[in-house]
């Protein structure tokens, strides 16, 4: 009888573990609860954690994560506003605020990340189009550029604050702005969804493979252009202190060639000088001089092919007049 009876029970206390397992469920601390009863949420979403209750068979449990996700878009190539093909890799961080919102529209995560790509990667191609390349690699409108070294600054005469040769094109937002309107414009679209966006983030930026020989050319091309600057601003230099030398180098020249024509003329003043008080001390010696200098001056102004017509009264020729042939 007792066999009997335990037969009984056993079968009910079976039941009712399996329908009390099928009532109870648990909610971990990092997901949200959407109760489906024949496929349509019923009740409040349950979002703490714990132990709960549901009714058995007919109720379903949904589980949404509700920690912060990521999204990892796949790059893709765009325009700017400067019509230079990019690819652009972003990524993003979001997390469900409005289970229940969220379980209507998008069921699960894969959808959320597919609406995800479509909505961001809209908004990135809206903002990268409406700026230049400049505005979306710059991180800052106020950033200070850091000076080549190599190329520093070229200081010309005609320009004493010099040629600041790493100046960067000025811009207007910057990379940190055009992310901002990223994020604003996305963020609004995709709380519908029950999504909060929580932040945005260029991870690269790289030239498309058809124009990056392009951008290579340009980047060697000024460079050269850098170069040829340096070149002219050197030779401009160069013919400067070509200049300065022989400006210099003639000063110099005038300068002694002045010193030694004063030291000339002293020297024959004091000459003179020595030569008049030597010979004007009688007359003899005063004719003496006039006779000796006229006979050095024979062989200078008298060649073997010389013709000379003098007056008889000449100073030159009363010393000749007086002179006799050699007898033989």
């Amino acid at each position: 009888m007792k066999n009997l009876t335990l037969f009984g029970i056993l079968p009910i206390v079976l039941v009712g573990l399996f329908v009390l397992g099928s009532a109870i469920y648990t909610v971990d601390e990092v997901e949200q609860v959407i109760i489906t009863q024949f496929g349509k949420p019923v009740g409040e979403p349950v979002t703490t954690a714990g132990l709960k209750f549901k009714i058995p068979f007919v109720q379903e449990v949904n589980p949404i994560d509700k920690r912060v996700l990521e999204w990892d878009g796949a790059p893709s190539d765009m325009p700017t506003k400067d019509k230079l093909y990019i690819s652009v890799d972003l990524f993003a961080r979001w997390r469900i605020v409005d289970p229940l919102q969220y379980f209507l529209r998008l069921r699960d995560e894969r959808s959320a990340q597919s609406r995800l790509d479509d909505i961001l990667g809209s908004e990135t191609r809206n903002a990268v189009a409406k700026h230049e390349l400049i505005e979306i690699i710059r991180t800052t409108k106020d950033r200070v550029p850091l000076l080549d070294t190599a190329l520093g600054e070229i200081v010309s005469p005609s320009n004493e604050q010099g040629i600041n040769m790493g100046a960067l094109v000025p811009i207007e937002k910057g990379r940190k702005l055009v992310e901002r309107e990223i994020f604003s414009a996305a963020a609004e679209k995709v709380g519908v969804f029950g999504i909060e966006l929580l932040d945005i983030r260029f991870k690269r930026i790289n030239y498309n493979e058809s124009v990056r020989p392009k951008i290579y050319d340009r980047m060697i091309s000024e460079r050269r252009q850098i170069a040829e600057r340096f070149l002219s601003e050197g030779n401009g230099e160069a013919a400067r202190i070509r200049g300065n030398r022989v400006r210099d180098l003639n000063k110099i020249q005038s300068e002694a060639y002045r010193q030694v024509e004063e030291i000339r003329g002293l020297a024959d003043a004091k000459a003179t000088e020595i030569y008049a008080s030597a010979y004007n001390q009688n007359p003899q010696a005063v004719e003496f001089y006039e006779f000796t200098r006229t006979m050095a001056s024979y062989p200078t102004i008298i060649g073997d092919s010389t013709t000379i017509v003098l007056s008889t009264d000449s100073d030159l020729f009363k010393f000749l007049k007086g002179m006799r042939p050699d007898k033989e």
